[in-house]
């Protein structure tokens, strides 16, 4: 269960961005996260409920979680597609020539103070 790590990273964080821009209360985060990245959202929301009430600048806050779509592009005809519904394999020339474009990462996109 990575996702109680992500999340004290992601309190460390906004807590560290919060200190340098002298806010004082965090009314939400918005992340995103990668639909292939192997993060599940509902751990992260039970985490981030449990997990906020130890920072006094984060006790009320609301995490709101945006999906970024797994794109997989074939480098063989050149074509980008999804990579949930098709996994590695092209749906277009059936070559395994493919990369993951987008859908791994996480991001905190967004801060808002009150």
């Amino acid at each position: 269960m990575h996702e109680l790590g992500t999340v004290i990273y992601i309190i460390e964080t906004v807590e560290k961005i919060a200190e340098e821009n002298k806010l004082s209360v965090v009314g939400s985060v918005t992340l995103e996260v990668g639909e292939v990245s192997g993060i599940v959202p509902d751990y992260l929301s039970d985490f981030w409920l449990y997990a906020r009430k130890k920072s006094e600048l984060l006790k009320d806050a609301e995490l709101k979680i945006e999906t970024i779509k797994g794109v997989t592009y074939c480098q063989d005809c050149r074509k980008t597609y999804s990579t949930v519904q098709y996994a590695k394999i092209c749906p277009y020339c059936g070559s395994g020539n493919t990369f993951l474009v987008t859908g791994n990462e996480y991001n905190i996109k967004e801060i808002e103070a009150m």
